[in-house]
Formats: structure tokens, C-alpha cells, sequence
């Protein structure tokens, strides 16, 4: 039977976020009737409150159809991101259709900031979520029933929500969907038409911009931490850090976590870890010379400290982004 797919279409719409699944479900419809089963694929629609077309962020108009009837039951249902997120998540005729089309909805999928309409729609409540590193915290401090985790590319919520990080993710999202209702081959033979991996290695901290802490407003831990930052790879022990701040090692670490929010140690480390990303984009420097500049010591230790918080080696990282 073929499979219904709903795109929730709205002004301000982030375009890759409907386009991509869009291309992807579609893709494995065009496999499916290529190994002779045209009745296995989806049938994709984009659904607006209007059935106008609707302009995203970057200005393309998109044509939709109106709102179907939320007790029809559906396969799969898609809430995309976007600026318009905002406004949409303030309209009760659109959250009420979003809590009834979910009850009879096989699954239902965010991408990005679409994770704000069902957390809006209380589909998320005590449930694990995640989206777009960028609005993580927003999304946390919103929905404080939600557990947020900004480092997924996609997670499954709940029996039938997931939830996908920014933008792309909502493509990796959709293969693992396809590869779900249909088999490996399926996924990886769409994954290869649109020059994707089928699985992307890493998480989305990879993508992310570096998060600084807050200054300390006491001046002696702001010392530190200007010292740590200009000089990633220096002696940052405990105890040196203590004396640079005239403060015992046990009052240090208590004054230093509560002014900036993270113990001295993890501080230092994601300073270092930074620096390691700058130096693996910008250089040519071997991942040893670099390891040693940064304060890890060996190539080993920071292979892995990039896996424990990036999810990827150094040689994988640097592939990507240098």
C-alpha cells in the first residue's frame, strides 16, 4: 500500500527541511517501482493551513494543499523548521490539527526548530528530543519537560516521534525512515543518487559554532581564564590554576565552577578541544604536532578526547571541515 506523507507547510518555512525528506521519500518511490513494486512507495504532500503557497525564509513559494482531515489516518507526517516556527507555534487551529493527526498518524517527524511545534503540541512531553544545535538551549528552557540532547543527528522520542537536528539532518532522518519500512538497499541506493552517506559519522557538535563561557565576575578567575585561553597547550593543573587565582585548589574548583558553570578540568579541556578544531581547519600541521601544541600530549589522547566530544577522530574531522 502506498504511504501517505504529510509536509506541514507554513510562511517563513525553512526550504531544505521539507525539500530534503521530500527528495528522499520520493527517491525511494521512484526505487521501489524500478524493482517492480509501485504500490510500496509514499505519495507526498505539502499541506498548509491555507492551501495557498507558501514563501520560505529564502523566498522560493511553495505550492500547498489545504490542512486533510486530522482523523484520516496517515503514515507519516512531517513537522519542518524555520523562522515561521514562531508565529505557528501560536496558532491553535494548526496545534489542534497537530495533536489529532499525531493520534492517527503512523509516526510523526521534526526537523530543526519543527521540534518547538510538537513540543508545542505536547507530543514531547518527558521525552528525549533533539534539534538544531543553535536552538537547543531555547528549546530546553521553553519545554522544560522535554530532555534536550543537542548532539544527535536524528533520535527516535518516543514509539512514533522522532526528532532531527538542522536543516540536513531531516535527509539523514528520512533514510533511516526508508531503510526502516524498506531494507538497506533501498536507503543506500537513494543515499547514493542524492551523494549522501547513508549514515553520517558523528553528531551535529561537529557543525556547531564554539560555545565560550561567560566571563567569571570575580577578577581572579577571569585571569584564569583569559590564561587558559591564550595559551591552550600551557600547565593548566589544578593546583597552578589555584595559585594564579591565590585561592587554595579545593576553594579554587568550588569558586571557579560556580562563576563559570563548569569545573576547571572539563574547561581547560574543551578550550584545548577548540583549539585542536581551529588548528585541524586552518593548518597543515600533522595531528602529533598539534596534539602536543594543544596541551594533549599524544595524538592518541586526542583522538580520544574528538571522539568522546565530537563523535569523530581528528583525520575524519580535519576530511571534513579543513
Amino acid at each position: 500500500m502506498v504511504r501517505d506523507v504529510l509536509i506541514l507547510g507554513f510562511p517563513g518555512i525553512q526550504a531544505l527541511d521539507l525539500v530534503g525528506p521530500a527528495e528522499v521519500f520520493t527517491g525511494a518511490t521512484t526505487y521501489l517501482a524500478a524493482q517492480g513494486r509501485p504500490d510500496d512507495g509514499y505519495r507526498v504532500s505539502v499541506v498548509s493551513e491555507t492551501g495557498q503557497p507558501v514563501a520560505t525564509g529564502s523566498g522560493l513559494a511553495l505550492v500547498t494543499q489545504t490542512l486533510p482531515d486530522p482523523q484520516h489516518p496517515v503514515d507519516t507526517v512531517i513537522l519542518p523548521g524555520g523562522m515561521g516556527v514562531v508565529d505557528v507555534c501560536k496558532n491553535p487551529d494548526i496545534l489542534n490539527w497537530i495533536q489529532t493527526v499525531a493520534q492517527n498518524a503512523r509516526r510523526v517527524v521534526t526537523v530543526c526548530t519543527g521540534a518547538f511545534l510538537a513540543a508545542e503540541a505536547g507530543l514531547l512531553n518527558g521525552c528525549r528530543a533533539t534539534t538544531h544545535w543553535a536552538f537547543a538551549n531555547q528549546l530546553a528552557s521553553e519545554f522544560p519537560s522535554v530532555r534536550v540532547d543537542p548532539e544527535p543527528i536524528f533520535v527516535r522520542s518516543s514509539a512514533n516521534v522522532w526528532t532531527a537536528a538542522g536543516v540536513t539532518a531531516g535527509i539523514d532522518l528520512a533514510l533511516s525512515l526508508v531503510e526502516d519500512d524498506h531494507g538497506t538497499d533501498a536507503a543506500q541506493t537513494v543515499a547514493r543518487w542524492l551523494v549522501m552517506y547513508l549514515r553520517r559519522p558523528g553528531g551535529q557538535t561537529q557543525f556547531a559554532a564554539p560555545v565560550w563561557m561567560p566571563r567569571a565576575k570575580r577578577e581572579p578567575i577571569r585571569a584564569v581564564q583569559e590564561a587558559i585561553e591564550s595559551e591552550p597547550g600551557g600547565l593548566h593543573s589544578i593546583t597552578e590554576l589555584a595559585r594564579r587565582a591565590a585561592m587554595s585548589p579545593r576553594h579554587f574548583t568550588r569558586v571557579f565552577t560556580i562563576e563559570v558553570g563548569e569545573a576547571p578540568g572539563a574547561y581547560v579541556e574543551r578550550i584545548r578541544t577548540e583549539a585542536a578544531r581551529r588548528q585541524l581547519e586552518e593548518t597543515d600541521d600533522t595531528v602529533t604536532v598539534i596534539a602536543e601544541r594543544c596541551g594533549f600530549g599524544t595524538a592518541e589522547t586526542l583522538r580520544r578526547n574528538f571522539i568522546r566530544r565530537l563523535g569523530v577522530s581528528p583525520d575524519q574531522y580535519r576530511k571534513t571541515f579543513a
